[in-house]
């Protein structure tokens, strides 16, 4: 799978430890930041959020100092479904259920080595596609496209 990743200043040195573990099973497409100078988090989740929806990744991976503010930002895409996650349940379940294509982690609320077992089962989880589920997420369309 071709994987977008990026990062804030906050989550730099956790998005460089989660492309060497992706790398092994993904193709992974690099947004920035590269350095922990200040930078805007709202410009990467533009980014990934952009390649997403332009088909250069299937998914994406996005990351600040505690996520909220990355999926905060990634959301107002439309198209983009952003859910923030601290555990492997969380990571599977957004996928199977809400179809997520945007997974956020904090650097600064979940270590290196449990973020790196989300994205992974981030990844590897599917949409189940069970009417509900669709059901549920045409109304989340709706309101998307009603801009409310």
């Amino acid at each position: 799978m071709k994987v977008a990743i990026a990062a804030d200043h906050g989550g730099v040195a956790l998005k460089g430890r989660l492309m060497r573990v992706l790398d092994a099973g993904h193709e992974m497409l690099d947004l920035g930041t590269n350095s922990e100078e200040p930078v805007d988090y709202p410009d990467y989740a533009r980014a990934l959020g952009r390649a997403v929806l332009d088909g250069q990744a299937e998914r994406g991976v996005l990351i600040c100092g505690s996520g909220a503010g990355a999926a905060i930002a990634a959301n107002k895409m439309r198209g983009i479904r952003a859910a923030l996650a601290h555990d492997t349940y969380t990571a599977h379940q957004m996928v199977e259920h809400d179809d997520v294509n945007v997974c956020c982690l904090g650097a600064r609320v979940v270590g290196a080595e449990l973020a790196a077992e989300i994205a992974t089962v981030f990844l590897a989880a599917r949409f189940t596609g069970e009417e509900r589920h669709v059901r549920r997420l045409n109304k989340v369309a709706q309101i998307e496209r009603e801009g409310i």
